[in-house]
């Protein structure tokens, strides 16, 4: 069934605001996956706050016109499904973990940063850790040094306590 002009406007315009806050949009063919597949990719992508969709390749060309994901519009052609997230990485990262357990679904082309990734581009970025273990990284990073300090101060101070006492 087709959509008339209003319902049209209403999905670009969705679509539109979703890519208006959108870091990263990811593209993948889903030709001949399983519905009860496609809605278990679904509730993952809701889990790690992606807007994941199947829509009109022409109504998304117009939903990127005249943003940093236009270069985009070039690689939808085909049965896409379009996962769009604030996040940085979890677009890329919800289509790259379902396409290793079903290889049905086929990552075609991702944009981060108003670059067009291809599909090796999209795996290096779904590869990259998540924003929290990276703050957590760099807090482990920070508190070596100081901890390390802590710890000589600490062998000294008892070294000192044994001397005192013998």
């Amino acid at each position: 069934m087709s959509l008339n002009l209003e319902d049209k406007k209403a999905v670009v315009a969705e679509v539109s605001a979703q890519v208006a806050n959108a870091q990263t949009i990811v593209v993948a063919e889903y030709r001949g996956i399983e519905v009860g597949h496609l809605t278990a990719l679904r509730a993952k992508a809701r889990e790690q706050g992606v807007y994941l969709r199947v829509l009109k390749n022409t109504l998304a060309r117009r939903a990127v016109a005249d943003t940093a994901f236009a270069g985009l519009a070039d690689q939808m052609t085909g049965p896409l499904i379009y996962s769009i997230g604030s996040d940085a990485v979890a677009p890329a990262r919800v289509l790259a973990d379902f396409a290793k357990t079903n290889d049905k679904l086929v990552v075609r082309a991702g944009s981060y940063g108003g670059k067009v990734l291809d599909k090796g581009g999209v795996q290096a970025l779904a590869t990259i850790p998540s924003r929290e273990v990276l703050l957590a990284q760099l807090l482990g990073v920070m508190q070596a040094p100081i901890s390390g300090f802590a710890r000589v101060i600490a062998a000294v101070a008892e070294k000192k306590g044994e001397s005192a006492a013998a």
